[in-house]
């Protein structure tokens, strides 16, 4: 007898919406259970090569908390103006914080998703917002804890 390994057809994928509250949760566990369900892995249909994750709001992106020092000591660098000599910028988290808080929740989810293609089409489905409201109530979120 053989067995055949299940891949996930797109006709069966079923998404659902989630909403997750970050007031006073560790960023890195909440990022990395946040890129989960994104990804799919809660899923038993779950197939690597194909996009079976589910949609995922954040909301009180700017009350996440961070451990250590890592409020000044933690950096972001861009290059706004590739190609250039002298074009690397860097902030840290408290600056971010207080200038684009939904970038911190962004940036941590991305570099846990894959580096390819599907990783954006993942990217997609990720709505991430500063204060406590979102536009997406017509979507029936079902609100989910992050564990601690």
């Amino acid at each position: 007898m053989s067995q055949r390994t299940y891949s996930a057809k797109p006709a069966d994928i079923k998404r659902q919406w989630h909403v997750i509250d970050l007031k006073d949760k560790v960023l890195g566990r909440a990022a990395s259970q946040i890129a989960t369900l994104l990804k799919g892995k809660h899923k038993p249909m779950y197939t690597p090569s194909i996009d079976t994750g589910d949609h995922v709001i954040v909301i009180n992106a700017d009350k996440v908390r961070v451990t250590g020092t890592k409020e000044q000591d933690k950096m972001y660098y861009r290059h706004p103006r590739a190609g250039f000599p002298g074009a690397l910028k860097s902030t840290n988290l408290a600056k971010l914080r207080v200038r684009h808080p939904e970038d911190i929740i962004t940036n941590a989810v991305r570099r846990m998703l894959p580096r390819n293609a599907l990783g954006r089409q993942m990217m997609t489905k990720l709505k991430v917002y500063a204060g406590d409201t979102h536009p997406h109530a017509a979507q029936q979120p079902v609100a989910r804890e992050v564990e601690a």
